[in-house]
């Protein structure tokens, strides 16, 4: 790729959300600068499973969100090499009992108004989409919309395609916003030197709060981190994602303690993935083995036949986590010329399609797809003004 020193955007973060602003900026005829400390996937993006998911979400500005980069993950999948492993493979939540049973019929209920197909399967015919799952369970909802990809794979394949109108240049710290004197953004500072572009992209992901900081900005962006167990490569004795219904109060709550729910999957390359776990301990790397204890444990009671599986490794990442769970996307009103893409949480890798075109268009002055306001990245402000 080459190297420049100016460009018409610089997106901060070589993640899969930085990676879609740069490929729908380049798309959209701009040239564009990515700058990242670290490696392309070095961070959240590194440490996800790649869930393309609309099953956990409620109704409202986030589905809308996800339902919209559904639909652009599958053209992407048409364009990108088969390396990212998207699979259209569907999603399985699980209930044990009628109560968890009734609560996702009305989930699903609200989802299917806008726009989610849930097709709810009853407890003696679950064995038919997931022959090793655990017997006795009252039933399930299947929803065919949720895929996988392989997050790393995904966003290096973005930025490859993006061509020659993307640099990128990694092992390179942005220090300080350049602006003008009218306070508007001219670039930014980095251990190398100066560049320039009018317009800066925050894809910081969890350190996206630390980069409006730079600003003279505020985005209230937490860590919350979670571990991922990894089988040895096994047959396909998981089709789909499974989880269990208490997994989607977990992705809504905003508690700070530990909460681990189960969820599991096959991968195309052969190994199990085993989460979910959530908690708020900062940027503490260090291994619980009291959640993988948990995730071991709900993981079984869902495929007994894991039991005897080994754990070839296990590893920790962090979720850019908003207090309303919302990511910020688009404009800040704060500050001419910088934009955010950051705070998805856990579903960032999901989201990252529709929110690199909400970016790119916001840069083009184009029509958006969807309203901006409940993205709006200055609205944790009791002032913040809105995005137009």
């Amino acid at each position: 790729m080459p190297t420049r020193r100016t460009s018409d955007v610089i997106v901060v973060g070589a993640g899969v959300v930085g990676a879609a602003c740069a490929y729908y900026a380049a798309r959209a005829g701009l040239s564009v600068t990515v700058l990242d400390r670290g490696p392309v996937a070095g961070g959240t993006t590194g440490a996800g499973e790649g869930n393309l998911l609309v099953s956990d979400k409620e109704p409202g500005p986030e589905l809308d969100l996800a339902l919209l980069s559904t639909g652009l993950w599958r053209e992407l999948a048409e364009l990108l090499p088969p390396q990212i492993e998207y699979e259209p493979k569907g999603g399985l939540v699980v209930a044990a009992g009628e109560a968890g049973m009734q609560a996702l019929r009305d989930f699903a209920a609200g989802q299917g108004k806008a726009g989610v197909r849930a097709e709810e399967v009853q407890g003696d015919r679950l064995q038919e989409l997931e022959p090793h799952l655990t017997p006795g369970l009252a039933g399930g909802f299947h929803y065919p919309q949720d895929a996988q990809v392989m997050p790393a794979l995904a966003a290096a394949h973005l930025l490859r395609a993006a061509g020659d109108r993307v640099c990128l240049r990694l092992g390179e710290e942005v220090t300080g916003l350049l602006t003008a004197a009218d306070g508007s953004v001219r670039g930014v500072r980095t251990a190398a030197g100066e560049v320039h572009a009018p317009h800066v992209v925050n894809a910081a992901g969890t350190w996206g709060g630390e980069f409006a900081r730079l600003a003279g900005v505020g985005l209230p962006v937490l860590p919350r981190r979670g571990f991922v167990l990894v089988t040895e490569p096994l047959p396909r004795v998981v089709r789909r994602k499974v989880y269990a219904a208490d997994y989607v109060a977990d992705v809504a709550s905003g508690s700070a303690a530990l909460q681990t729910s189960a969820v599991v999957e096959g991968t195309a390359a052969g190994p199990v993935l085993i989460g979910a776990s959530r908690e708020r301990v900062g940027f503490d790397r260090t291994l619980s083995t009291e959640v993988l204890r948990r995730l071991a444990a709900q993981a079984t009671a869902l495929f007994p036949v894991l039991a005897g599986v080994r754990a070839m490794r296990t590893y920790v990442g962090f979720r850019p986590y908003l207090p309303d769970h919302l990511p910020a996307i688009g404009p800040d009103p704060r500050v001419p010329g910088l934009l955010h893409a950051c705070g998805h949480e856990g579903a960032g890798i999901g989201l990252a399609p529709a929110t690199g075109l909400l970016i790119a268009r916001s840069l083009g002055g184009c029509e958006l797809p969807l309203d901006p306001g409940p993205f709006n990245p200055a609205r944790f402000e009791a002032t913040a003004r809105p995005v137009h």
